[in-house]
């Protein structure tokens, strides 16, 4: 080991801490700067090991997670609207219409592509070459190629063969390969600005003339056929940088263009000629210079480093960025917060947790997915889109009716989520009667006397004088003991209330489960009690000759009061988690805090536009319920409680959901290894969103209303 790199170990690696602070300074720093880090770096060795600041070895959270400001009283795209007022089809279409000849960039204008960084399409061409670390040395092949030619013509314009002839010498693959697979790669993933499209055609309509200018090492023909496949047509000509020697970025490519539409210069033929790109200086500055008129469009990615997660593995945290940037940020739509909400920070989970759920299946020999309302309405929506093929249902099933139908094997989750949730929550004891569907029982308080000597061992004579169960009364933790001492003892005539709801909910299930060997619930979370008493009541209770799995988003975390809730589960193989568990993503297992709300902004984006599943009957009675469904062939009624609120809203969420999907999936279609998205990805979006105290997603709570207890 070098003196250097002994040296760097030693003031740099030994503290975490002071390793993070160093590299937030030093990292892409130069000049003087980068000697100050230097001096940065000795004194925060100094205060360590000398001052004893030991708080410098840890690193701070907000190094651990990211930090964004977020707008939190509107939409991004809104925002967006309002800094450019002036940035609609309309306007650039009446702007441009008044020149003779509009000429139009390609790259980040016209067309887009699927990452943020263009030179991620390396990773791409690299995994099929199968060389490591080639979006590097592909970068490098580049910058020679252009050193080289700057070298022998003053020229930094190289060609796409140029740079290859630099990698077949680097690499060993032929530079005839190496070209085909890039221009491929292109060709697959590049597609047309929406905004830009529908300016583009409107135009053509209005008989203008149009030409394409381009930095671009690329051979005009493939820019030619990737216009083409995106929809523009028409184009008059195109100039591409490689092919002339000359650049927009130092002026003489515009004027190639000058002189072959107008001779000498834009007035010697009168043709007036305005471009439109987005770079400042190659399309702006150097335009105007060369005598053009201007239409700047502002990058899409702009605000990428203020708004999106970073914190991504690097292809999927490329692809997520540029496409939530190119759809928000192109112009063409105003989007509402809930839409945004859902685009943004439920979108890559949403697809990341059907690709974990496909190939669970697929691992798992699964023959069907059972999709659990509501959680499950939007996650079967995107599931059946993304493959079609596979046999899905979404099934009703809830919390109450779980806790109803499981009350005779599992009496202490029956109570808990009944009595003990909603303890001091001003419930009444005949609603919480109500609730349970027994509300009978308020009739017979009444024998409370008579229960207390029987039942009441173990309670004292002082509490007993204290409390008395009234059904006007309201639940408290001094009373919601002996209240469940009280239902015990009629234990028997709750258990036949429930008595045919049980035979309903499997008459439902058997046809639900009809020739299924193996299914798999889906859920958001956290226990996993629901998939679980489902698992339970078909093998055990109603022998219906099939496996039941679980799946959920995430676990219950150290947070919880019941942290290991679902471990046997999990460990077992009956439950799957997608985010985190005990096992994996343990940094997310420590940062959710439920207490803090994180688990109902999961839960916003899983709502759904559909009431309350409240449970089954038999026949087609079922007192009480908002609204009933009753299904004749097998002569049993599903009842149903209130919706949410802000259904206009849930809708919202839900439609930002499936146009990411549906858009992420366009565009990386020819690359089904994108649409594998790991829980850690997944949940950064929300890291992002939790940033400043959760202050955006308590925003966006506020519009919601999701019920929690079991009613």
């Amino acid at each position: 080991m070098t003196f250097r790199m002994i040296l760097y170990n030693l003031l740099v690696n030994r503290q975490p801490g002071i390793a993070a602070r160093y590299h937030r300074m030093h990292n892409g720093a130069a000049g003087g700067v980068r000697v100050l880090s230097w001096i940065y770096l000795l004194w925060l060795n100094f205060a360590f090991y000398v001052l004893q600041l030991r708080s410098l070895g840890r690193v701070p959270e907000a190094e651990i997670y990211e930090s964004k400001r977020l707008d939190c009283r509107q939409s991004e795209s809104a925002g967006y609207r309002l800094q450019n007022p002036g940035l609609t089809v309309e306007n650039f279409v009446e702007k441009l219409s008044r020149y003779d000849v509009i000429s139009f960039d390609v790259f980040d204008t016209l067309i887009f592509r699927p990452f943020s960084l263009p030179a991620d399409v390396f990773y791409l061409v690299g995994s099929e070459l199968g060389i490591l670390n080639f979006r590097d040395i592909r970068v490098w092949a580049e910058w020679d190629a252009r050193v080289k030619r700057k070298k022998e013509t003053g020229s930094m314009e190289v060609s796409l063969s140029e740079i290859w002839d630099n990698l077949e010498a680097e690499t060993g693959v032929s530079s005839g390969l190496g070209q085909e697979l890039e221009k491929e790669a292109e060709q697959k993933l590049c597609y047309a600005n929406p905004f830009m499209l529908q300016v583009w055609k409107k135009l053509k309509e209005l008989d203008k003339r149009i030409v394409i200018v381009s930095d671009m090492y690329l051979p005009g023909e493939c820019i030619g056929n990737i216009l083409e496949k995106a929809g523009y047509t028409g184009a008059e000509k195109i100039y591409i940088s490689n092919e002339y020697h000359r650049s927009k970025a130092d002026g003489r490519l515009y004027g190639q263009l000058l002189r072959d539409l107008c001779g000498e210069g834009p007035g010697d033929k009168g043709l007036s000629v305005i471009h439109v790109g987005d770079n400042p200086h190659s399309d702006v500055k150097q335009a105007k210079r060369a005598g053009l008129a201007v239409l700047p469009y502002q990058n899409v990615n702009k605000n990428v480093l203020l708004y999106r997660a970073f914190d991504m593995s690097a292809l999927v945290g490329s692809a997520y960025r540029a496409v939530v940037s190119s759809w928000l940020y192109s112009g063409l739509q105003e989007r509402s917060m809930e839409y945004e909400y859902g685009f943004i920070y439920g979108g890559l989970f949403v697809l990341g947790y059907c690709g974990f759920i496909h190939d669970y299946c697929r691992a798992n020999q699964i023959d069907k997915l059972l999709f659990l309302s509501r959680d499950g309405d939007i996650l079967k929506q995107a599931y059946d889109y993304l493959y079609p093929e596979e046999r899905t249902e979404y099934v009703y099933w809830s919390r109450k009716a779980a806790v109803k139908l499981s009350a005779a094997f599992d009496r202490h989750d029956y109570f808990r989520r009944f009595l003990f949730h909603k303890v001091n929550q001003g419930y009444t004891i005949s609603e919480i009667f109500h609730s349970m569907e027994v509300d009978f029982l308020a009739d017979q308080l009444c024998d409370w006397e008579d229960i207390w000597r029987e039942k009441g061992r173990g309670l004292s004579g002082k509490q007993h004088a204290f409390v008395e169960l009234r059904a006007e009364d309201q639940l408290t933790d001094k009373n919601a003991r002996l209240l469940r001492l009280f239902v015990e003892a009629k234990w028997d005539q709750v258990a036949e209330a429930y008595s045919r709801q049980d035979v309903a909910a499997r008459i439902y299930f058997e046809n639900v489960l009809r020739d299924v060997r193996k299914a798999a619930a889906v859920d958001i979370g956290w226990a996993g009690s629901g998939a679980m008493a489902l698992r339970h009541l078909v093998e055990k209770e109603w022998r219906i000759p099939c496996e039941i799995v679980g799946m959920i988003a995430g676990t219950n975390t150290i947070h919880n009061a019941e942290p290991d809730a679902s471990e046997g589960f999990l460990q077992s193989g009956r439950l799957a988690a997608y985010l985190y568990s005990q096992g994996h993503n343990r940094d997310l297992l420590k940062k959710h805090d439920q207490n803090k709300g994180y688990n109902i902004f999961w839960e916003i984006l899983l709502s759904s536009p559909t009431p309350q599943f409240a449970g089954f009957y038999m026949g087609k009675r079922a007192e009480g319920h908002e609204s009933i469904r009753y299904i004749r062939k097998l002569d049993i009624t599903l009842a149903f409680g209130g919706y949410d609120a802000n259904l206009e809203g849930i809708r919202e969420v839900q439609q930002g959901i499936m146009d990411f999907v549906k858009e992420y999936h366009r565009r990386f279609r020819d690359f089904p290894y994108m649409l594998r998205i790991s829980g850690r990805d997944a949940y950064a979006p929300m890291l992002v969103a939790a940033s400043h105290n959760e202050k955006y997603l308590k925003e966006m709570e506020k519009k919601f209303k999701l019920e929690i207890n079991v009613n």
